[in-house]
């Protein structure tokens, strides 16, 4: 990477002052919550389906599989392929971690997110960057505490040994401030969450990793009514589900704030949360440093 490259990339680091948290005052914090795929990074893992007859593979990207997942082996382009769950052979093996004699079949030499993210730093930033980088800079930036929930299927050691790349490369100034890791389809993890037959679904397993990262929250830094809680997530099935947990959370903790960012398609559009669903006022490419600010009046 060149060294203009990485001047780019600490410029706005550079100019910028650590702020506290706009409730911090009053005892709030503010927690941030993201996927990875296609919001932090787009990095170039494939997802893998099958022909049902000829077992002929097609390879998606994140985005793809987010836009027609629910579509494969029913209607569509993708009627007569299957999504097969074997973690070594199957259609997320490349979201999994891997043996060192694996690997080297694979022909890598590290594990395949961190190989990934490598890869995608030797990119121009452009092609990299998620909606959600900018927030996810700010919140590393100022040492919010980061939840990250991810439907990949690597070990939470492994999601750390990734994000330092960043830190490695310059991309981002520091390590965040972790409140959880949570990569919902890696086994432990899963049994973690309360999955022990390993048959909830991605999405029931990102509900309970937001619960639990809510309830972490509240143990660690106390209960404050000022506390805020921003979720970031580009698949509309999940958003929908996710959707569900925060109005449960809301009235679980009525005073505190709640807020569903949808990056679908690389979009940022912000709905804050309230007792009864959605707010009706959303914000479409609103602000990503002002994640947690009230939505403008219309």
């Amino acid at each position: 990477m060149s060294e203009d490259s990485l001047k780019g990339q600490l410029e706005l680091g550079i100019k910028r002052t650590p702020e506290k948290d706009r409730n911090y005052h009053l005892g709030g914090r503010s927690f941030y919550f993201f996927d990875f795929d296609d919001n932090i990074a787009f990095l170039s893992t494939s997802l893998v389906i099958f022909h049902q007859k000829t077992g002929e593979e097609v390879f998606l990207s994140s985005g793809d599989w987010a836009l027609y997942h629910a579509q494969i082996g029913r209607e569509g382009i993708y009627k007569d392929f299957e999504i097969r769950y074997d973690d070594k052979t199957g259609s997320f093996r490349y979201f999994r971690d891997h043996s060192a004699d694996e690997l080297k079949k694979l022909g890598r030499n590290k594990q395949i997110f961190v190989d990934d993210i490598e890869k995608a730093l030797s990119e121009p930033d452009l092609q990299w960057k998620g909606p959600s980088w900018e927030c996810f800079y700010h919140a590393t930036f100022n040492q919010r505490p980061v939840s990250l929930i991810t439907a990949r299927g690597h070990a939470p050691d492994t999601i750390r040994d990734g994000i330092r790349e960043f830190v490695k490369r310059k991309a981002l100034p520091l390590e965040p401030n972790y409140l959880s890791l949570f990569p919902v389809s890696h086994i432990e993890t899963r049994k973690e969450l309360g999955d022990e037959t390993l048959h909830f679904s991605t999405s029931m397993l990102k509900q309970k990793a937001i619960r639990a990262s809510v309830e972490k929250a509240i143990a660690t830094y106390g209960y404050s009514p000022h506390h805020r809680f921003g979720m970031s997530e580009d698949d509309p099935k999940n958003i929908q589900m996710i959707v569900e947990e925060l109005i449960r959370l809301k009235n679980d903790y009525p005073e505190m704030s709640f807020f569903m960012i949808e990056t679908h398609g690389g979009r940022f559009t912000k709905h804050e949360i309230s007792r009864a669903g959605l707010s009706a006022q959303s914000a479409e490419h609103f602000a990503q440093l002002n994640l947690f600010d009230k939505l403008p009046h219309p």
